[in-house]
């Protein structure tokens, strides 16, 4: 675990972030707030890839809780059983859905709380749905943002909590809103698990990485 990093020198990555990615996304297709919560719940355990061809169809025909309760769990199993874990992630989105219509009148709640109350939507899916959608400095720690923040000193912590708030306590308030989605992309396609690629890294000079590739 590398130390944490100064604020200076935080906020000399994040700028370099916000001037390559200004308005950095998700890479989980959505079309309202709801598919945004079916399709984080799906990607546990799975690619944003695997669940976007999935949900391709099912959301065309399954974009509200009532919809998806139509549907039924066997016909959701049909659109997603090419998804790690289908069957229990198929009970938790039909089990949503019923929660959200008999007691949200249909709608998905804005509060980390009652997100969190529904089956299978966790702290971090919880906190992906309130910076996605609505825009919170919320940050949905995965192992995309455990390993960058780690291994480069942006926000140690030995489990995902205290990185969580390594972000929250250290990067500057400005960057707040799209610090997990920067560090996400970071980890996924630069600072990946085997091999990272250093030399094409915006920040490797302000990492604090002791094993660099060249």
């Amino acid at each position: 675990m590398a130390k944490q990093l100064p604020y200076q020198t935080l906020t000399e990555i994040f700028q370099r972030f916000a001037a390559a990615e200004p308005e950095p996304k998700g890479e989980l297709d959505h079309v309202n707030v709801y598919t945004l919560v079916v399709a984080v719940a799906l990607s546990a355990q799975a690619t944003d890839a695997g669940v976007n061809k999935a949900t391709a169809k099912l959301f065309k025909i399954a974009d509200t809780p009532q919809k998806m309760l139509d549907l039924g769990e066997e016909g959701l199993i049909e659109h997603i059983k090419t998804i790690g874990l289908f069957r229990q992630k198929a009970k938790n989105v039909m089990k949503t859905a019923r929660i959200l219509v008999e007691d949200y009148g249909g709608e998905v709640p804005s509060s980390r709380a009652a997100l969190q109350s529904l089956p299978g939507v966790g702290r971090k899916t919880a906190n992906v749905v309130l910076n996605m959608w609505w825009g919170h400095p919320a940050q949905a720690v995965d192992t995309h943002i455990f390993r960058v923040g780690n291994r480069s000193g942006i926000a140690p912590g030995k489990d995902v909590d205290a990185v969580e708030r390594a972000i929250e306590d250290n990067i500057p308030a400005e960057y707040q809103r799209h610090a997990h989605h920067w560090l996400i992309l970071h980890g996924r396609y630069t600072c990946v698990a085997r091999k990272p690629k250093c030399a094409a890294c915006l920040i490797r000079d302000l990492c604090e990485f002791e094993e660099k590739t060249l």
